[in-house]
């Protein structure tokens, strides 16, 4: 459900209250609150930054599925493709083959429209 924010405006749900709406509560407000908000806000890093890092953790421990709204949020951050690749190619060899190929498939899906 959009809400109005404090000057008035109709914000869009979140993904995680697309997702799961009404059905697990806390987990939007903590995702939303405490993961987007006090996490991702924090000045000590750039946004950039931080999406690199989630990029490289999602990678390294499987996670597709997240990785494909990361990508697109990396992109939105400023991160640009080529980055993007180049982030994940070493980590074939430091956190293992198959994640890291799995990860280069859900890159060139979203970046180029490709089917795995």
């Amino acid at each position: 459900m959009a809400d109005d924010d404090r000057n008035g405006q109709v914000n869009e749900p979140s993904g995680a209250e697309r997702m799961f709406g009404d059905f697990a509560p806390a987990l939007v407000a903590f995702t939303d609150d405490v993961l987007f908000g006090q996490v991702w806000e924090r000045q000590e890093l750039s946004p950039k930054e931080r999406s690199l890092i989630t990029v490289a953790s999602l990678t390294t421990s499987g996670n597709t599925e997240q990785l494909v709204y990361h990508l697109g949020l990396a992109r939105d951050n400023g991160a640009t493709e080529q980055e993007l690749i180049e982030a994940i190619t070493p980590l074939a060899f430091y956190a293992r083959w198959p994640p890291a190929l799995s990860a280069m498939a859900v890159a060139k899906q979203v970046f180029r429209g490709s089917q795995r």
